[in-house]
């Protein structure tokens, strides 16, 4: 019998033993650092919970966008380059300039852009607190969006963001 018991402690014993190396849960996109070369936000996790807060506002949800998708990423890949989130002020980047180049057409168009935030639970708490950035999202007209970032090494930002809301073509 205390064999038998001993062979049972140590069966538990060996069970929590291997919980303890067991491998952690990954981290949700949500709160995904996003401050190294390959991350990149997960553009439908962001559209999910944009959607979701302009629902809770009484607003429509929003679907991806591949030519919004283009101009996001124009927007973060110029805003990294010149390592200024003013980047967009040049006639050649701005929004409506990159929306042409992404093939989106004549549409009714806002974005916000930022740097500094390395999750996107980061950029999405900043952009909600802040009255400009929060109206964009909140955008009545938008019913498509593109979101991208961009990361630079040996800025103090490290990170460059663009979000990009639009009317249907």
């Amino acid at each position: 019998m205390t064999k038998l018991l001993s062979r049972a402690a140590a069966l538990v014993f060996l069970a929590v033993l291997a919980a303890c190396g067991s491998k952690p849960e990954p981290t949700p996109p949500f709160y995904r650092d996003l401050a190294s070369p390959t991350a990149r936000v997960d553009a439908a996790t962001a559209a999910q919970f944009i959607s979701t807060y302009r629902m809770q506002n009484g607003l429509g949800g929003l679907t991806l966008d591949p030519a919004l998708q283009r101009a996001a990423e124009a927007q973060a890949g110029a805003m990294a380059a010149a390592n200024d989130v003013n980047a967009s002020r040049s006639a050649e980047n701005n929004l409506k300039a990159r929306l042409a180049n992404a093939g989106t057409g004549e549409v009714y168009a806002v974005e916000n852009v930022s740097a500094g935030y390395r999750t996107f639970a980061e950029a999405f708490s900043g952009w909600r607190e802040s009255p400009k950035h929060n109206a964009v999202m909140l955008d009545a007209r938008a019913t498509r969006m593109g979101i991208a970032t961009a990361y630079v090494p040996g800025s103090k930002y490290k990170v460059f963001w663009s979000l990009v809301l639009a009317t249907d073509k």
